[in-house]
């Protein structure tokens, strides 16, 4: 006598398990991303992020998760930021002068003459140093736009087709990822721009 055939799941049962599936495969690469953010000395991208898993996800599945991790860590001393570079875990700004007990050092000031430069160079680049100069109504020393390379917030992003071929200068990634913004166009009005730097300093020390 022949066993009986195992009977086939009805449709509805076969979704739920493959639901069930998914989930667990979806709860596992939220906490792989989650580690990553956790982790990583620099912000993380969506291609980062992708290079997590062994199957395609698309960019919509993984924001969705980024903002589940966000809410979980609504309450805590931490945040999930997005940045221009990609995003990444911080301590909440108002935690920042408890943190700040760990290591007293101060963050480096700069000149009046830096944070007017890179203003300029900020709101109307690409600008040449001449361009800098006419504006600011005095000569620029090299060592300001050394000084603001160093920190990696400008770079020379090609020459103006005039005589000379002066430098054009624009800021990098690198400044909206420490001044805490996605875009240009998140840049804050020129004289909160003083704050955010110091801000940013802190965080980096």
């Amino acid at each position: 006598m022949s066993e009986p055939a195992v009977p086939s799941l009805p449709n509805e049962a076969e979704h739920a398990l493959a639901v069930v599936e998914h989930d667990v495969d979806a709860s596992l690469l939220q906490r792989v991303i989650e580690a990553a953010l956790l982790t990583a000395e620099e912000p993380l991208s969506l291609a980062d992020l992708k290079r997590l898993s062994e199957v395609s996800l698309e960019n919509r599945q993984i924001e969705k998760w980024l903002q589940q991790i966000a809410t979980r860590y609504a309450d805590s001393g931490i945040e999930l930021t997005r940045v221009s570079s990609g995003w990444r875990f911080r301590a909440r700004p108002e935690l920042q002068e408890y943190l700040d007990r760990l290591n007293p050092q101060k963050p480096p000031r700069y000149s009046r003459a830096v944070m007017e430069t890179l203003a300029i160079i900020a709101y109307r680049q690409p600008v040449t140093r001449g361009d800098i100069e006419e504006i600011r109504g005095v000569a620029v020393s090299a060592q300001i736009l050394k000084t603001l390379e160093g920190r990696d917030w400008i770079e020379v992003i090609g020459t103006r087709d005039t005589p000379g071929k002066p430098e054009l200068f624009a800021t990098t990634q690198q400044l909206l990822d420490d001044l805490n913004l996605r875009t240009l166009n998140e840049l804050p009005a020129l004289e909160e721009m003083g704050s955010l730097i110091d801000q940013s300093g802190q965080d980096r020390n």
